[in-house]
């Protein structure tokens, strides 16, 4: 199924967290997991509909009340969103990425250790 891959404003990504984690959730149930300050119920619902007119979401009804779950998946959205950053802030380059991890984020010997495994274990695995 085709869903559109376009990048979500704040309040949508916040609506997409919560159905990613809840798998299926009313309008309600969305509204009580949202942190505060939180928008008005009629502000959700209109955001949700459009999510849902939009392919990003899909309802079962039960009768007027509808019940929303997740079309787009979160690994699809975090990969192109990953592309995105690395494209507009580190030129495309993962290096810069991990350096800015590494300079700002302060990863210690242990994480790069792991991270360093983890490539080698993704090499061994292509190349074996």
């Amino acid at each position: 199924m085709f869903v559109p891959m376009r990048q979500l404003n704040e309040k949508e990504e916040q609506v997409m967290q919560i159905l990613w984690r809840l798998q299926k959730a009313f309008v309600k149930e969305i509204l009580v997991e949202m942190p505060a300050p939180k928008p008005p119920i009629t502000t959700l619902s209109s955001l949700v509909r459009k999510l849902d007119q939009e392919g990003i979401i899909g309802h079962d009804s039960f009768g007027k009340t509808h019940r929303y779950y997740p079309i787009l998946q979160k690994e699809d959205y975090r990969k192109k969103s990953m592309k995105k950053l690395l494209a507009n802030y580190f030129s495309g380059n993962p290096e810069q990425l991990l350096s800015y991890f590494v300079q700002e984020e302060r990863l210690d010997v242990d994480e790069l250790s792991d991270l360093l495994a983890q490539i080698k274990k993704r090499d061994q695995s292509q190349n074996g």
